[in-house]
């Protein structure tokens, strides 16, 4: 081999052996990056400007656009990662022949796995402040020149997913940065990570945002209210009978809300030597009374109690009809779960039977069901398991009808007048020759009535 040809192929080796350096560094780069944006707090980035490092602020800007920086990070390591590996296993087989390509891929595995993975993530997680301002002044270009191949990828899979009947809002990011802490916190409770109490206040956090007030809301056929009307030693009586602090005052009709009365004020009024239980004047200790329309978001209405220092609204419609009243302490047990206190009643919505079934009022919850027993039964279309009934079934249900769906059996216990108040929910597979009979006379739907309407579950949360 001559001098020039020698000379030509150490530059070829030398380029190529750059070129898988430098890809796996980017990987590296990229991984790091991504787990040191993902864990580094908002607050860290926003300390200002520390000796002319102008980093923070950098950072800042990268996780304010996280969903977009994250699907870049992806994109880049997956390409660098194939070009590593490319790259070194035409090397390999160009100097050691064909044989040598598996040597050549399990070699660069480990290099990705070890040295461009696993190394730069642990280095992320022991100090993702210091990462990601390490790393954000050389990121930022490479993320802008990767944006338009992020963008051509997402613009991709919307047209795959569109061709499903599955495509997202054209906002809606690809990555959502809530859909990966759900299915982390679930793949942890899983595994015995996350115990199951835990990560229903993680979902119920992350719900807040997809969750409006007429999904939480106490109806108005179940609301305490009292009439200003009545006699005020009966108005007395019943506000100290309540186990709430805060009832709503009507007049002539329950629609015409004249103002809330708080048990404290109450008080105070009768602590007056004049005012006696059967003289007071009600509506001159009443409060006004807040009004939200029933499409308020949780997050937003949250926001509104935390402002104003209030703890009670009234629900109305699009018409302006009350539809029901919403408090601070529901969205709280959105989060937290039930909270109950000394002076809550407690009344038995769901009681497990000697058979393996579940008997439920129709008035319970879909979400509050779901959180007791770890179901997936859906709550898009209706709030109530009544409802749920109702709408699956497309019919009003007679008594002892049963219906399947969602992997369940739904029996109607009672009625009362078009409301469905007491039903038994046993699974599909636990019916057999020592079930419950419930085939009643039916009309001509009684097919439909009694078919499996759905086959399996939607995730609720």
């Amino acid at each position: 081999m001559s001098l020039t040809a020698l000379a030509e192929f150490l530059s070829l080796y030398g380029l190529a052996i750059g070129v898988i350096a430098l890809c796996l560094l980017l990987v590296a780069l990229f991984n790091g990056a991504e787990t040191a944006l993902t864990l580094a707090a908002r607050r860290r980035a926003q300390d200002g400007d520390r000796g002319g490092d102008h980093s923070p602020l950098l950072v800042e800007r990268l996780v304010a656009r996280r969903d977009r920086v994250i699907g870049a990070l992806v994109i880049g390591s997956r390409l660098a990662g194939i070009v590593a590996v490319a790259v070194g296993a035409s090397l390999f087989v160009e100097t050691y022949g064909p044989a040598a390509i598996w040597p050549a891929i399990g070699l660069l595995a480990c290099l990705l796995v070890v040295f461009c993975d696993v190394l730069p993530r642990a280095l992320a997680i022991a100090a993702p402040e210091r990462f990601a301002g390490g790393i954000s002044r050389p990121l930022q270009p490479l993320v802008f020149l990767l944006e338009p191949v992020s963008s051509a990828v997402n613009g991709l899979v919307r047209g795959l997913l569109a061709l499903f009947g599955h495509a997202p809002p054209a906002e809606a990011p690809i990555l959502s940065a809530h859909e990966e802490l759900r299915s982390a916190v679930a793949q942890l409770h899983r595994e015995g990570g996350v115990v199951k109490a835990d990560r229903d206040r993680l979902g119920g956090v992350l719900d807040l945002d997809a969750l409006e007030v007429s999904d939480i809301m106490v109806h108005r056929l179940t609301m305490r209210m009292v009439n200003a009307d009545d006699p005020p030693g009966v108005i007395v009586r019943q506000i100290l009978d309540s186990p709430f602090t805060r009832m709503p005052v009507w007049r002539g009709t329950a629609d015409n809300i004249i103002g809330v009365i708080h048990a404290k004020d109450l008080l105070r009024a009768l602590a007056d030597p004049a005012i006696d239980a059967e003289n007071i004047d009600i509506t001159r200790i009443t409060q006004k009374p807040g009004f939200v329309p029933d499409t308020t978001g949780l997050k937003d209405q949250l926001s509104a109690f935390l402002r104003r220092r209030t703890h009670f609204a009234l629900v109305v419609d699009e018409y302006g009809e009350l539809r029901g009243l919403v408090t601070l302490e529901d969205i709280l047990e959105e989060i937290v779960g039930d909270i109950a206190d000394e002076h809550d009643i407690a009344i038995q919505g769901v009681r497990q039977e000697a058979d393996g079934s579940i008997v439920v009022d129709g008035s319970v919850p879909i979400r509050d069901l779901n959180r007791a027993l770890d179901w997936n039964l859906p709550d898009e279309e209706a709030t109530t398991i009544a409802g749920l009934v109702i709408h699956e079934s497309r019919i009003i249900p007679q008594e002892r009808q049963a219906f399947t769906f969602y992997g369940k059996r739904f029996i109607v216990m009672k009625r009362v007048k078009n409301r469905i108040t007491r039903l038994r929910i046993r699974p599909v597979q636990a019916e057999g020759p020592g079930a419950e009979d419930v085939s009643p006379a039916r009309g001509e739907n009684a097919a439909s009535q009694d078919a499996v309407v759905k086959t399996q579950g939607i995730s609720a949360r």
